[in-house]
């Protein structure tokens, strides 16, 4: 979060705030003030002029009424008015003048103006005065020195209330206005002091007032990084305090629903972390947000890149759905995924919704299932090789028996053959239900071996003789075995089973005159057993599905010669009941050889003898 400049911050809105309310109120009260003042000079300067004007104007009444003989006894008019005049005070009135009922001047205080005595003025103050018989005053600028002066002119009476002359003087107003400067001059000098002190006084109270806020803004800016320890501190009882005490309580609600919300997630991440199941989120569009390592290690990517792909996409789903929202009706169903190898995957599809039941994203749960259908086919193959393998000598039996039903018991040269060939399909049969149930108890560990110290080399001589004398086959049995003693820990009855399947089907599948091989080879902890013939040989891609029950490389011919496809299937389960391994090697058209490994037992050190 960047700093607050000041001039943006709260404190300097309050303080600004602050000193233009401050100054506003300066401004009208100092301007009623001003004004006041102003008026009240005014009227007390006018008071003083008048005052002097009353006296002025009785001393000249009296002037203009007294009776003047011929014999000039008495100071004429002009003369008295003068004298009158010479004894005014020119530092208040600056400029006085008398003027007779015919507008002419006959006296005036200033000296410079005497060349005006005995004309005519044309003032319209003065005319109005004598017109209107009343007093009358102005205030104009002084068109020489463009100061303000006041003006006014007073008639003058006689006995019997007739206006026999007109006093007109004019005074200087510039000391009014002078005081009235020097008290606005006081008052702004004043005011910025005021000002001065008030900006000081605001930033230490604009202070106390943000501090609470700029910690609880400091609060908020630690609380953002996931940091609840810290308390934002309660300097009183007002309404900042108590915000502050607000805030200190959603501090603590948010500490604690964080650490639940913390804790619920970490308990989801460990339930998605140790699921076996991939797991997917999406949002309403179908944008991945989630996927766990078990998904990504099911994919074979990692999940933050697939973070935003569409689920439909990757799933390889856009051809079978339209839109994301068709999911919330397909349940579960089998996606194939196979590349060079098979892969299915099972994907569960659920919805999640909101408070008012809207559509807010999508889960997809994910599990392996390329094991459990490659179970689930050869479980259906199985049932059907069973049934193909039953059906086939049960059908057989049927004929014959029904052939014997109808009458053929009774030819001697038939009924022997047909009944020869029922007890054969009879035991071949009997053979397949054996190794049926074989393999069944193998699957269910339901047989036990019975481990005994074997030497390996002359057991495999003894399996060897006993099938050398009864083939009846034109084949060669050619022996390259150590003429050394290997001690295995087996159970004879079983692998002897082992080698007559893995030794029979070399005949079976040999040539006339073909030659079967059989080679022990010493490996540290362990025996290499091989058996090769020089059959037909076996496809590179089958080698490994020989094994599988009821799989035959050449299905025609091996039924032919009486094979069911078990022999190799439970050679391979007895092989790895004594730890060992077992494999073909083959060559198509040039034979084929099996081998298997057997663990050695440890010998035990000889002691040397005392001399």
């Amino acid at each position: 979060m960047n700093k607050v400049r000041f001039f943006r911050s709260i404190q300097s809105k309050f303080i600004i705030i602050y000193i233009l309310l401050l100054l506003i109120a300066i401004q009208v009260i100092g301007s009623y003030f001003i004004r006041e003042l102003e008026a009240e000079l005014l009227d007390t300067f006018k008071e003083s002029i008048n005052d002097r004007v009353d006296l002025l104007n009785y001393n000249l009444a009296q002037a203009f009424n007294r009776e003047r003989p011929d014999d000039g006894s008495v100071p004429t008019l002009e003369e008295e008015v003068q004298n009158v005049l010479s004894d005014i005070d020119n530092v208040t009135i600056s400029h006085i003048q008398v003027i007779n009922s015919q507008s002419r001047v006959i006296a005036t205080n200033d000296f410079s103006d005497q060349y005006i005595v005995g004309k005519k003025t044309t003032s319209d103050i003065v005319q109005k005065t004598l017109l209107f018989a009343t007093p009358h005053d102005e205030v104009k600028l002084n068109p020489v020195d463009e100061q303000r002066i006041f003006v006014k002119a007073d008639p003058i009476f006689d006995e019997a209330e007739n206006v026999v002359g007109i006093i007109y003087l004019e005074s200087s107003l510039e000391g009014v206005y002078g005081q009235v400067q020097k008290v606005n001059k006081i008052l702004l000098q004043g005011s910025l002091l005021a000002l001065s002190v008030s900006a000081i006084l605001g930033i230490l109270v604009a202070r106390t007032i943000t501090k609470p806020i700029m910690e609880m803004r400091s609060q908020a800016k630690t609380m953002a990084t996931g940091d609840f320890s810290q308390r934002v501190n309660v300097y009183g009882t007002d309404e900042i305090s108590q915000l502050a005490e607000t805030f200190n309580e959603l501090n603590d609600r948010l500490r604690h629903s964080m650490a639940t919300i913390e804790k619920e997630q970490n308990k989801l991440s460990s339930v998605l972390a140790n699921m076996s199941e991939g797991v997917i989120a999406t949002d309403q569009t179908g944008q991945i947000t989630l996927m766990n390592e078990a998904a990504g290690q099911l994919i074979g990517k990692n999940p933050r890149d697939l973070i935003g792909e569409n689920l439909l996409d990757f799933l390889n789903l856009e051809d079978q759905f339209d839109e994301i929202t068709a999911l919330q009706h397909s349940g579960s169903m089998i996606i194939d995924l196979s590349g060079d190898e098979t892969f299915l995957i099972q994907a569960s599809f659920s919805t999640i919704l909101d408070e008012d039941d809207q559509i807010t994203g999508f889960i997809a749960v994910l599990s392996d299932v390329t094991k459990q259908e490659k179970v689930e086919q050869e479980r259906r193959e199985f049932v059907s090789n069973v049934s193909h393998e039953l059906r086939t000598p049960l059908t057989t039996i049927r004929s014959y028996i029904e052939a014997l039903t109808d009458g053929t018991w009774q030819d001697q040269d038939l009924a022997p053959r047909f009944l020869s060939v029922v007890q054969d399909e009879t035991d071949r049969m009997i053979r397949l239900v054996n190794d049926l149930l074989q393999l069944s108890r193998m699957d269910n560990k339901e047989y036990s071996l019975n481990h005994k110290r074997t030497d390996f080399i002359n057991f495999f001589h003894n399996v060897i003789d006993r099938l050398e004398v009864n083939i009846q086959e034109n084949i060669i049995f050619n022996r390259e075995l150590p003429n050394k003693r290997y001690y295995v820990w087996l159970d004879e009855d079983r692998m002897t089973q082992v080698l007559d399947n893995i030794i029979s089907n070399a005949i079976k599948y040999s040539p006339e005159g073909g030659i079967i091989t059989f080679r022990v080879e010493y490996r540290r902890n362990h025996l290499l057993v091989s058996i090769k013939d020089q059959g037909i040989g076996i496809p590179y891609e089958m080698r490994e599905k020989i094994f599988d029950r009821f799989y035959r490389a050449d299905k025609a011919r091996t039924r032919k010669l009486g094979g069911s496809g078990l022999g190799l299937a439970i050679t391979k389960e007895l092989i790895e009941a004594h730890h060992g391994k077992i494999w073909a090697e083959s060559i198509e058209g040039k034979g084929t050889t099996i081998l298997f490994t057997l663990p050695l037992m440890k010998q035990k050190p000889k002691r040397r003898r005392k001399s």
